[in-house]
């Protein structure tokens, strides 16, 4: 192992710029020369790569995106894309990649280590945590972070004029950072897409809330809930009942950029440094992941297989607490 190269790929989230330097300084520690590859997927089709020396990465650890910038890429969905990307590795004598991102940056490494030999290590980069074969993804942590002091800022509000807000979270089809915003946040309701919706139940908490004497009311809504985004149950709650003045606040982007907390860096620094050790070992074909405190390697195809879904038993805890 002589060279390697490193990517980021799909959503940027807070910790990919750690996990970046993590990689090169990790590298150029066990004297390996190192390149960034530009654009995720489309760069290394097109072979925007770069040398990346210990000092380029100064000063990126705490810095929310990238710096090597991410794209969509369907062109590498496709075998002519991989081959062409296999080639543009070949040709400069790079022996293994570190691509950090998601589930669908998992499967084009997946696909490349099987098509061409191509030794890929993965690193988990994504705010959703819904990666198998990791407790944390990086990213969840600044994300939760962020949403837990909207819902803290916005809780202020709703108390002041007593009313009802729903909160609008990102996390796609896991509500993982909903369901621990909204824990963390105090909220009354929390509507996940691991569960149906169902809006006669949330009426039903809202009355009760009000007949205890709650003169507010927080309501997180995962963007991917079954039922719809938080204005479309705002409207059904409204026309099924008397919660009829109400607002929305969808949270949005403000969760993925920004600078990474402590933990997030302290991650992306340990499955960095985890994946130059596996491509030294010449083991390929899989992700750097952290499980209780230890940092271990599982297949990539885990990251879709075995998807990491948050215990049912906390929303019964919401539930109790919500009382």
């Amino acid at each position: 192992m002589k060279r390697i190269a490193v990517l980021t790929s799909g959503g940027d989230s807070p910790g990919m710029n750690a996990g970046v330097r993590a990689v090169v300084r990790a590298a150029h520690f066990h004297r390996l020369e190192v390149f960034g590859v530009e654009q995720g997927y489309r760069g290394l089709i097109d072979g925007e790569m770069e040398p990346l020396s210990a000092r380029s990465v100064s000063g990126i650890i705490h810095r929310g995106g990238t710096i090597l910038r991410t794209a969509r890429c369907p062109e590498f969905m496709e075998p002519e894309g991989r081959a062409q990307a296999a080639q543009q590795l070949n040709s400069r004598g790079i022996d293994g990649l570190v691509v950090i991102g998601g589930d669908g940056s998992y499967r084009g490494a997946h696909a490349l280590s099987q098509e061409h030999g191509t030794l890929c290590i993965g690193m988990p980069g994504t705010i959703d945590n819904d990666i198998g074969g990791t407790d944390f993804t990086i990213g969840y942590d600044t994300a939760l972070n962020v949403a837990v002091e909207a819902i803290d800022r916005i809780r202020d509000t709703a108390a002041s004029h007593d009313r009802l807000f729903y909160i609008e979270v990102m996390g796609r089809h896991s509500g993982y950072l909903a369901i621990m915003s909204g824990i963390a946040g105090g909220a009354e309701y929390i509507l996940v897409p691991e569960r149906p919706t169902n809006i006669d139940d949330l009426i039903d908490q809202l009355r009760e809330g009000r007949d205890r004497g709650k003169e507010s009311s927080i309501v997180v809504v995962a963007e991917g809930d079954d039922a719809g985004k938080a204005i479309d149950i705002s409207r059904e709650v409204a026309t099924r009942s008397e919660f009829k003045h109400s607002r929305v606040v969808v949270i949005g982007h403000l969760q993925r950029g920004g600078n990474a907390t402590a933990f997030d860096r302290i991650l992306a620094s340990r499955l960095g440094a985890r994946a130059v050790d596996a491509l030294r070992e010449g083991i390929g074909g899989q992700m750097a992941g952290v499980q209780g405190s230890e940092v271990t390697l599982c297949p990539l195809s885990d990251a879709w297989e075995k998807r990491t879904r948050f215990d049912p038993a906390f929303l019964h805890l919401a539930r109790v607490l919500a009382t």
